[in-house]
Order: C-alpha cells, then structure tokens, then sequence
C-alpha cells in the first residue's frame, strides 16, 4: 500500500460539491475522514468543490456547513473554495506544460466527434489521440487550445487501494484528460490533485464512484513528482432493495434525519457501521468509533440502509444520552422543524421528567408525544381514546384518591403504594385506576408512568388535574 512520506501526520479531507444538500452518503463519507483522522491525531479539512459555476451556490455550501456542525463533524482551518485556487490550478498546468508533461491541443470539438465517429465505424476504439500531442510548436496556430496531460500510452496505472485492493488500469484505455480549458479554467480532474497535494492530504477516503478518477489523478502525482496519497475508495450505500440510493428511497440528506426526529450521536453510529465494522460491535460511543476505527475494516460491498436497525441503535443511544444534552437536542430538533420552542414553564418540567421520556424512544417526535402532560395546561383535554377510561365508577374512585394524596409525602413509591392499595379495596388491578390516572394527567393513553408524571408535576398540579377530572360529567 502506498504510504505518506516517514514523520509527516495524517491529514484527511471532505469535498462536497455544493450543488445540493449533504447526502447521506456525502455524510458517511465526511464521518470516516473524520475518525481516520480523529483517530490518529491528524486533521480533517473541508474543502467545497465549486468549480462548476452554474450549478454551485451559496445555499447549498450553508447546507453542507450546516449538515456537518449537525453531525458534530468538526474541521480544522477554514473551508477551501476551488474556485478560489483556479490561479494555482493554471500554474500547475502551465509547469506540466514547461516539463513536456503536458501539450497544446487545438482540435475542435467538431473535429474530435469526427475522429470518433470514424473510429467506430472502423470498429476501433473512441479514445481521442490527439494530432497535436507530438507536434512541432512552430506548427501551432493562432488559436483557442485547451491543455492535455501526455500521459503514457503502453503500460499500467496501478492503484493500490486501501479498501478495493490492486486496481490495474491499462494505460491504452486512458485518454490525455483536459487539464486546462480553452478559456483558460482548470477542470475539476487537475484541480482536486493540486488541492490534495497543497493541502498536504495523506489519505484519500472517498466513494468508489471516483475510482477511475483516480488512475488519471495518479498521472498528474507522478508528472509533477508528488508523493501519492494512500487511496482508500469506499463502496456506495444502497436502499433497502439493494438498489443505489435515490429520491424513490426517501430520505437522502442530513438535515431530512434531523427533521425526523434521529440525534446526532445515533446518526453517526449508524453511518459508521454502514459498510464498516470492528468484530460484532452495533451500539458504540464516539470515543470507541474513534479509537476502533480503521481502513481495514471497510468491506467491498455496497451497504444497504436499514431504518429498523436506524431505530434501534437510536433507543440505545436516547438511553445512554445525558438528560441535560437530550434536552438541547430537543431545542434543536424544534427549530429545524419549525415548531415553537419550550417555554419558560415548560423547560423545567421537561428537563425533570426526561429519564421517562427518553427510556426506549426512537426519535424527538416519540419524545414530544409522552411530553404531552408538561406540554399542556389545564384544563386536560382528553384525546378520544383516554376519554373512554373516565367512566362514572373511574371518576368516582379518583374523587375518592383525592384525600388519599393531599397529605401523602410527594415520592414516586409512596404515591403507587397509595393507589396499589385504594384499587385492591375495589377488588382492582392497578392498570384499572392507572388508566383513568393517566387520562387524568395527561390526557393521552402514551405517557410516562402516572407516578413519574405525578412526581414530575408535582402535588398541586397533580391533584388540580385529578379533581378536574373526577368532576366532569
């Protein structure tokens, strides 16, 4: 495997292109730069590929930045634009150009189409060969050329890849790639080298989509005498069907799975484990991710997205997750969807009773929905279906709780062992005066536990609502 020069650090980097939002696959991309790096006590740039003017803008760049710091995917130093490189991108073309790496070609695009068009008309290959390649400089006309790269036309290009393994190119079935546009723009093939190489990248970890890029990047390393960075080309994710991911699978971007619901730790776990392991790990912290993580562990075949797995891991990671960081997540979740923040009443009550709210969710909506009973305010509007559990002997029997609870000390245990024994003196179970004690409360059949509630509520609150609702009829 080809290895960054003895003492230098590792340097990863992520380069979207800002056409759109942070793909998934974009994201998953980003997360394994990060952790080579993380891991290693390198750095981890972000570079903005915006090369292509018309279709690179602003909003899409915002969205990536925003995607990422989502993510919790920190980068060192500023963003790179490429565009703002394209001098130093003509330079390097330019000096391949000086070297004899590199030539003018003045063929227009109406004579190549002709070249290919006879080509296949003689059962030849399409692959342009310039007339221009080996010409006299004194024969050069006084007009509009691009820059091609001279490269080599028997021979191999080997890539010796730190996911895909040897990857052989027979150099007969490359072409000598653009470097350098007639208007003098530098293509996006010559500008992620030079870029790579300034920005000192020593491993490049991305979808396996680029890898024949990479056999026609290696020419420019080894034209300009550039060490090779260690290629690492990672399978794409597909849909649950095996298919690649596209509009027909749903969620595609970062910020869709905010919108959802997911937290940010539970996104990151999940994307590690698509198409990389470390043993039978499912469920672990950044800090193991970080620790564990290696090429190595990279399998060959597309990774397939599985939401139920998605839901899982979330559950395990709500349940683990600090209350106080859960609660700012929950900030964060209302205002990517738009909803009204917590209010000042409803903060506390919220950051009390997260333990319950948190246990086995799968996602902030499930969070907001127990939330309910600190949500609202009296008087409790029953949904439908708990309405049904306040029938005449239920109301009548939490008339009769009422004195039970005015003067009982406000503690989970006492309060359950209050009404276990009021609903064996009716000859119940506790479900039978737990379901009217929960429509009481909340209003709603999916909430914490009516003692939690009661707890987290507190006694006036807790017996304002018992008696609204014993008094109804």
């Amino acid at each position: 495997m080809t290895t960054p020069p003895a003492g230098s650090a590792i340097v990863t980097r992520f380069a979207p292109s800002p056409t759109g939002f942070l793909h998934i696959g974009g994201a998953r991309t980003a997360l394994f730069n990060w952790l080579y790096a993380r891991g290693r006590g390198g750095r981890f740039l972000l570079r903005i590929e915006d090369t292509d003017r018309a279709r690179s803008t602003p909003e899409a760049t915002a969205a990536i930045l925003s995607g990422l710091t989502w993510l919790g995917l920190d980068w060192d130093g500023e963003a790179v634009s490429q565009h703002e490189q394209a001098p130093r991108h003509a330079e390097v073309a330019l000096e391949m150009l000086a070297r004899g790496h590199a030539y003018k070609c003045f063929s227009t695009q109406d004579e190549i189409e002709a070249f290919r068009e006879a080509a296949r008309a003689e059962n030849r290959s399409t692959l342009f060969q310039s007339p221009w390649r080996d010409a006299d400089p004194a024969t050069h006309p006084d007009a509009p050329y691009v820059v091609r790269l001279k490269a080599p036309r028997d021979g191999e290009t080997v890539i010796e890849d730190a996911v895909q393994g040897r990857v052989v190119f027979r150099n007969d079935q490359l072409d000598d790639m653009v470097c350098l546009r007639s208007d003098g723009m530098p293509t996006y093939m010559l500008a992620v080298v030079v870029d790579d190489h300034d920005m000192g990248v020593t491993h490049v970890i991305r979808g396996d989509d680029h890898l024949n890029n990479a056999a026609r990047q290696m020419q420019v390393y080894q034209a300009m005498g550039w060490d090779v960075p260690v290629f690492a080309h990672i399978p794409l994710i597909h849909g649950e069907d095996g298919k690649k991911l596209s509009k027909r699978h749903g969620a595609l971007g970062v910020e869709d799975y905010q919108k959802m619901g997911y937290p940010a730790a539970a996104i990151r776990n999940y994307l590690a484990r698509l198409g990389w392991s470390h043993g039978d790990a499912e469920f672990f912290t950044d800090e193991q991710a970080i620790d564990w993580f290696d090429l190595g562990g990279i399998g060959k075949a597309p990774a397939r997205l599985d939401l139920k797995k998605l839901d899982h891991l979330t559950s395990q990671h709500f349940t683990a997750m600090d209350d106080a960081a859960a609660l700012q997540e929950l900030d964060d979740f209302l205002a990517a969807t738009g909803a009204e923040p917590l209010t000042q009443r409803q903060r506390p009550l919220v950051a009390a009773a997260m333990p319950q709210l948190k246990d086995k969710a799968r996602n902030f909506g499930q969070i907001l929905e127990r939330a309910h009973f600190v949500l609202t305010e009296r008087p409790i509007e029953p949904d439908q279906k708990s309405a049904k559990s306040l029938d005449p002997v239920s109301r009548s029997i939490l008339k009769e709780l009422t004195p039970h609870l005015q003067n009982a000390s406000w503690e989970r245990e006492r309060l359950e062992a209050i009404v276990t024994e009021l609903a064996a003196q009716h000859g119940l179970g506790l479900g039978k005066i737990a379901q009217p004690l929960r429509a009481a409360l909340a209003g709603r059949t999916v909430s914490p536990s009516v003692f939690d509630m009661m707890v987290v509520l507190g006694r006036d609150e807790s017996l304002a609502r018992i008696q609204d609702a014993a008094m109804e009829h």
